[in-house]
């Protein structure tokens, strides 16, 4: 391969990746032709391989995804554990199957899996690298899609998880073979036997074992907050490390022992490039040290000169390696981070002296710093939406100290571990620091906390972040257009507006929460939020992931007080909440005012009104039939918002709202029991839109409620399949799923299985 087609490698392996999880038919014909073709040009036949080549492991990763039939059935698995986290009374297990087979014959083979995500409650004992027979019930990768918040589906498939779910009790779990032997789990099992601070011993584990599983929660939440988490990955920065003093030793020897060729000999080059491997082999060759590994190598390639391409040229040749070897890493956001940082890197010491004396070293690591600073705040906030503010000072003083003093420490007591008087010492002194750094975090944190942009915020501000960034590190250009472009990027948040219904407006959220109901009403001053989502059985409430704290709700109304409606108002204490309605007799855990029939505000042009309960009649009413019923009305459309109350009790309320109805929130998830032919028949709505949970074991929505809003012509929606559902209410109205689906499956377009991506509403 010749070194000018480094870029057109990685750009067709990045292009194959893509076309493989697209997987447009006629695919593999068409790259067939195209081979056909192209056979009398071995450059780009070549090409077209490396791009065939990642699609077909893309393609191959999408068939190890457990089928929709076998969703919820009793599956037997047998594979090795290789990650095994204790929580009380639950285990976490991410298991690498090895054989797979329904229990029940005449199901649908599983034999494709291939990684699965595992709970078990009560467990027996279990360790990573064991091999385990277990009884499994299983679903394909899924989870919330909201405008923000955190992926979990995207998560799985940049994980390679092809099913999550959790072990039965019955066949009981079966251990078949113990863990092989591994030096890194021996080195583990060395630093639980050694007597060191627990703070110490977290540190050493993640720090030069790559054990990041060995954090706890209170460590990761410190270092996402801080922008430090890149110092405990294993990544360029360790490996870089390891690489740099194998090379300084192998060079100083090779001064003793050749004083004039020493400059000429190649072997400390190759004496590094196997110190790195060992140490990301050591570190158990996770995505990250895989890619820190291929880095470095090309790095110590580019830094000898023999040979070597140059530094951009290295670039793309490790973005094509990294891809080729591992397709799933374009969808990891530490792949880009680091690519990044390398790619400002070269601009801002391509062309420029070597720094002299320690002075010039010392201001040139603080130039690049700073130069990163805003370069990696913007790929964090695309990546994650918050901006660690503290990030640049902090980096500043923990980037030397891990990397000039932590890591070699703690490397260096492996190293002396036989010699336990002076590791004991080394550890001791890492110990020191790590308390000392914990310390500058914590104050750090203090001092300037995480900043959690708005949704609309986060692409203006990225670009204005990596522009301030490239202002500064591009050669040649003048100090007075420097600062001039700066000041015009730091005055950017002053020109932004957020994007606020009009008067007479309303923008209507209806979240995508599980099984459960949270949905959002803002206008151009208040927001009201109506129901307050779920809590589940293990604690995890969806409302908590969905906004950073101190926002406002003007009013929140909690139809009843069930679980799956009032499970996240706890959650609501880091907000401040304007007033409380729920129906009399409800229990939801905070002072609230009684809703009852009749109530109504009016908002910025926007009419809100209660149509249900009546006052006095609540306490001979069930809790579902109790439910606040809500009519919010914006110009001449109406959304109707009907919690779980019952077909009996629609009828009460139905003369109330006018026909054709333009939005309503189906009652009860879509169950049987709500949406009953009567208010079908005289509301006619134009879109229906169910609030469920994927795979919920109460079906809904029911098929006769589907079926019976069909025939009369709504839009149906399912938040289950859709994701979070996003519309503005007025003049020119437009509903926006999260998730957009290309196709509309059976029955048209609006009464598909699955919604199509965009549906005017516009009379």
């Amino acid at each position: 391969m010749r070194i000018g087609w480094a870029w057109p490698l990685a750009l067709a392996a990045i292009a194959g990746t893509l076309l493989g999880y697209w997987s447009p038919g006629g695919l593999i014909e068409a790259t067939a032709l195209l081979a056909l073709w192209l056979r009398r040009r071995p450059g780009a036949l070549g090409l077209l391989l490396v791009a065939a080549l990642a699609a077909t492991q893309i393609m191959l990763m999408q068939r190890a995804e457990l089928p929709q039939g076998l969703s919820r059935q009793t599956l037997v698995v047998e594979g090795r554990l290789d990650e095994v986290r204790h929580q009380p009374r639950l285990t976490r297990l991410r298991v690498e199957v090895m054989a797979c087979e329904p229990l029940e014959g005449e199901r649908l083979p599983c034999d494709t899996l291939r990684q699965v995500r595992l709970s078990v409650f009560d467990a027996p004992e279990m360790a990573a690298g064991e091999r385990w027979r277990l009884a499994v019930r299983l679903r394909p990768p899924g989870g919330l899609a909201n405008p923000v918040g955190f992926d979990y589906r995207a998560w799985l498939w940049r994980e390679g998880i092809g099913a999550t779910g959790y072990v039965r009790t019955e066949p009981p779990p079966e251990r078949l073979a113990p863990a092989a032997p591994s030096l890194r789990r021996l080195a583990l099992a060395h630093l639980e036997s050694r007597p060191m601070p627990d703070s110490a011993r977290r540190w050493l584990a993640a720090l030069t074992l790559g054990a990041g599983e060995a954090l706890n929660r209170e460590d990761w939440e410190r270092l996402n907050a801080t922008g430090t988490t890149h110092l405990v990955v294993i990544s360029g920065l360790h490996v870089g490390l390891v690489a740099g003093f194998a090379l300084l030793l192998g060079r100083g020897v090779a001064r003793l022992v050749t004083p004039r060729e020493w400059r000429l000999a190649v072997w400390p080059w190759g004496v590094a490039a196997l110190a790195a491997t060992g140490y990301a082999v050591l570190a158990g060759l996770a995505p990250p040290a895989l890619r820190a590994l291929v880095m470095a190598l090309i790095g110590l390639w580019v830094a000898s000169g023999r040979h070597a391409p140059g530094p951009w040229q290295g670039w793309w040749l490790a973005l094509a390696i990294v891809v080729l070897l591992d397709p799933l890493s374009l969808w990891r956001p530490g792949l880009w981070l680091s690519f990044l940082a390398v790619a400002l890197l070269i601009l801002v010491w391509q062309g420029r002296p070597r720094p002299r004396g320690l002075s010039g070293w010392l201001w040139g690591l603080v130039r690049t710093q700073w130069l990163l600073a805003p370069w990696m705040a913007a790929a964090v906030l695309l990546a994650f939406a918050r901006l660690a503010t503290a990030a640049p000072l902090v980096n500043l003083l923990a980037v030397p100290l891990v990397s000039l003093l932590l890591v070699p420490l703690g490397l260096l007591g492996w190293l002396l571990v036989w010699v336990p008087p002076l590791s004991g010492f080394c550890w001791w002194l890492f110990g020191r620091l790590v308390v000392g750094l914990e310390a500058l975090l914590e104050l750090s944190l203090r001092g300037l906390p995480p900043w959690y942009p708005e949704a609309w915020q986060l692409l203006p501000l990225a670009l204005g972040l990596g522009l301030l960034a490239l202002v500064w590190a591009l050669p040649g250009l003048a100090l007075g257009w420097r600062a001039l472009v700066s000041g015009w990027l730091l005055s950017l948040p002053l020109w932004l507006t957020p994007p606020v219904p009009h008067d007479g407006e309303a923008t209507l959220r209806v979240w995508d929460v599980g099984q459960g109901q949270l949905v959002e009403i803002a206008t151009a001053n208040h927001r009201l939020l109506y129901d307050a989502g779920p809590r589940y059985g293990s604690g995890y409430v969806p409302l908590a992931g969905l906004w950073p704290p101190g926002q406002r709700f003007d009013r929140v109304i909690i139809s009843h007080d069930d679980l799956d409606h009032a499970g996240g108002v706890p959650a609501l204490a880091e907000h401040q909440v304007g007033d409380w309605l729920a129906p009399e007799g409800e229990a939801i855990g905070v002072p609230f005012t009684p809703c009852h029939r009749g109530q109504a505000w009016h908002w910025d042009g926007v009419d809100f009104r209660l149509l249900w309960p009546p006052p006095g009649l609540q306490s001979t009413l069930s809790s579902n039939d109790r439910s606040c019923v809500l009519l919010v009305s914006a110009s001449d459309r109406q959304v109707l918002i009907t919690g779980d109350v019952g077909r009996e009790v629609e009828r009460h309320f139905l003369l109330e709202v006018g026909a054709p109805l333009e939005v309503l929130v189906a009652g009860h998830h879509g169950s049987h029991t709500s949406s009953g032919p009567v208010l079908v028949e005289r509301l006619r709505p134009r879109q229906v839109i169910y609030s469920a949970g994927r795979d919920n074991p109460f079906g809904h929505p029911a098929d006769e409620v589907v079926r019976r809003f069909a025939r009369h012509g709504s839009c149906q929606w399912n938040t289950a399949l859709d994701g979070a559902l996003t519309l503005r209410l007025g003049p020119e109205t437009r509903i926006a799923p999260q998730r957009r689906i290309p196709w509309a499956g059976v029955g048209g377009r609006c009464h598909g299985v699955e919604s199509p991506p965009w549906i005017g509403l516009g009379r």
